[in-house]
Formats: structure tokens, sequence, C-alpha cells
């Protein structure tokens, strides 16, 4: 009589194949391989996420990597926004690293993606659907000047490709406004 194999013993010795000679086995439809390291799909997205996460743990620092020159970019705008302060990139000749000082001043940031094309007749209404308010955040674009916020782009008349936007609370920024009204009046 011959022997059947259960389940179970099929699904153990693909395993055991994969293990000692690391081909794929397929056993019943589903395919047993070596566990696949997770790919790196996209440098800036990662670098804002870790950006907001830090700011939302009250972080004063946060270390970037690996870091591209679209990032860089990126916080050269946000800081001379004063989102975010300064930062020091460290080349260990592999992917490159930013430390970066945190303001407590950052609310959202992230990366619209697929980068679509944007135009200047366009420009509201993505700023409409991405941004809380308008007078609140930025939205940056490639361009073929280089990369600029939404308001630099308007003023050189130029579209351009949406990389990701960046915002403050509405709270913080009324906070602002009602101090520098409260020490005009003080004078």
């Amino acid at each position: 009589s011959r022997r059947r194999h259960t389940r179970s013993s099929l699904v153990s010795w693909a395993r055991r194949c994969v293990q000692e000679t690391g081909y794929q086995r397929r056993v019943h439809g589903i395919y047993y391989s070596k566990e696949q390291k997770m790919v790196l799909m996209n440098v800036l997205s990662n670098c804002l996420k870790a950006i907001v996460n830090a700011e939302r743990a009250g972080k004063r620092q946060v270390l970037l990597r690996p870091v591209n020159k679209i990032v860089i970019k990126f916080l050269r705008i946000m800081q001379k926004k004063k989102f975010v302060g300064e930062f020091e990139i460290v080349d260990d000749r592999r992917g490159k690293k930013i430390v970066l000082d945190l303001l407590g001043r950052l609310n959202k940031c992230g990366v619209y993606s697929p980068r679509f094309d944007i135009t200047i007749k366009g420009m509201d209404r993505i700023m409409d659907y991405v941004l809380p308010s308008r007078q609140i955040g930025y939205i940056v674009l490639t361009t073929t000047y280089g990369i600029l916020d939404h308001e630099e782009a308007v003023k050189k008349q130029t579209g351009g490709k949406i990389l990701g936007f960046f915002y403050q609370p509405f709270e913080f920024t009324h906070f602002r406004k009602c101090l520098l009204y409260t020490s005009d009046d003080a004078d």
C-alpha cells in the first residue's frame, strides 16, 4: 500500500527544501520560499514619516536615513519656512544620514504619490484637497526651476509635479497672531 502524504507533512517538506536549497517550492497552490527582505520604496516618504512620528513623540532631534538630494531640498524649504531647525548631513559612504533639530511646529507632513502634474490654475484645487486651510501650510513642487513651494511657483508662473506637503496646526498660528497683536497694543 502506498503512503499518502498529509498537507502538513508536505508543507514541512517544502519549508525544509527551501531552507536547504534556497529554491522556491509549490505545495497545494501555495509557494514557499525564503523570507524576503523589505525593499525601501520611497526615501522621501520614510523620512517625512520619521519626522512626523518624532514630532508627535515630543523628540527634539530625529535621525533620518537613507537620504537623497530630494530629501535635502525638501528639508531646506521646511527650514526656510521655520518648520524645522538646523540639520547636519553625515556622509557614511552608503546612503547618508541627517540629524535634524525639531522645533515642535510641525503638525503633519507627507508625500503626495503619484506625483501628479499641477498647473498654476489647478494649484487652488490641490491646495483645497491637501491642506486644511490656505493660510496654514505649503505644497512642495518639483519644477523646471528646481524644488519650490507653491508660493514661489506662483511667483515664477510655473507648474510642476507635486512632491509633498507640510503644515502646522491652526491653534499655533492663531496664538502667534494674538501675541503679535497684544505686543503692538502694549507699546
